[in-house]
Formats: structure tokens, C-alpha cells, sequence
């Protein structure tokens, strides 16, 4: 199986949200109201959030599709020209890697290193010197593949859903 990442286009902002819709509620940490996490989707992961991203040439959504099934992706990935919190040793420019997430039926295979990769060349491509994103600090299986990837964590920050704030760790590397 040959994989690539592609830039996203408006058309796949449908397919991308109900991907959205599917693995958000999986990042989120035990305990997360199940509603909470579908009103934060409905909020920000729409199909049309999605492509007015696709449609700003300041971001970077990404895809990894399935090869035997063109235009149903396996992984998404949204990149924002975005300041890092502040106090956090974060170099500058930089970009922030906002959404990364792959289909549960495809964790542990090349799916997501081939999306991490096409994340890190257009940070690079935009003139970016690092790269940092935002990880619930309880999830220790996301946060092992960032290390992987070289992301160090560089401080602490939160992220609200629904009632409940969560820790989140602030993981950055140099491009």
C-alpha cells in the first residue's frame, strides 16, 4: 500500500468532519462528558469549519487518504500560523500543529508518520523554525508518538471542553 499525504480541498471537508467526529472523542481524557466532546466537534470540527480552512492559503489541512478508496481519509492534519503560549520555549516562526489525528483502525501502522511527515515539510515550506502542538497530558499514546517525531515538551497550557479544563503538555521541535 502506497500512502501520501495531499493538501485538502473544500470538497473533502464532508468526509474530513465525520473523521473529526470519529476521533476527537478518542484524544479526549477518561471522564470526558460524551456530549461535551460532541459539542466541542459541533463547534469547531464542522464540515464547513473545515473548509473554510482548506480555502485559507495561511493554513496547511492535510490528508492521508486510503489508497483503495481515493478520497476517504485515514488522517487529518490542520497547521496554523499561531503564537505559542506564552512561556513556553517555543523558537520563532513557528507553526502550530492544531489537529493530527488518524482512524482508530489505522493507529500503529505508517498513516500517521506519512501525515507527520507531510506536516513538518510544509511547516518547513512556510519558513517555519519549529513546529509545537498542544496534548492531553493523559494521553501517553499520542504524546509517545510526538516523541518519536522529536517533540520535546516545552511547558503547560489548558483546553476546555464542555465543563471541564484540561491539562495539556506544549510539545515543540526544531525543523
Amino acid at each position: 500500500m502506497t500512502l501520501r499525504a495531499r493538501a485538502a480541498t473544500v470538497e473533502d471537508a464532508p468526509a474530513l468532519a465525520a473523521l473529526a467526529a470519529l476521533t476527537f472523542p478518542l484524544a479526549c481524557p477518561p471522564g470526558t462528558d460524551p456530549a461535551d466532546a460532541a459539542a466541542f466537534v459541533r463547534a469547531h470540527l464542522t464540515a464547513a469549519r473545515l473548509a473554510a480552512h482548506a480555502a485559507d492559503a495561511s493554513c496547511d489541512l492535510l490528508l492521508v487518504e486510503d489508497p483503495a478508496t481515493p478520497g476517504t481519509p485515514l488522517a487529518y492534519a490542520l497547521v496554523l500560523d499561531d503564537a505559542p503560549p506564552v512561556g513556553t520555549d517555543v523558537a520563532a516562526p513557528s507553526r502550530k500543529v492544531s489537529k493530527l489525528y488518524a482512524h482508530p483502525d489505522v493507529h500503529g501502522t505508517p498513516v500517521a508518520p506519512t501525515l507527520m511527515a507531510a506536516v513538518l515539510a510544509a511547516a518547513r515550506a512556510r519558513g517555519a523554525a519549529a513546529a509545537w502542538l498542544g496534548v492531553n497530558a493523559r494521553n501517553t499514546r499520542a504524546q509517545r508518538f510526538y516523541a518519536k517525531h522529536g517533540f520535546e515538551v516545552v511547558g503547560t497550557t489548558t483546553t476546555r471542553v464542555g465543563a471541564l479544563t484540561h491539562d495539556d503538555l506544549v510539545l515543540a521541535r526544531h525543523l
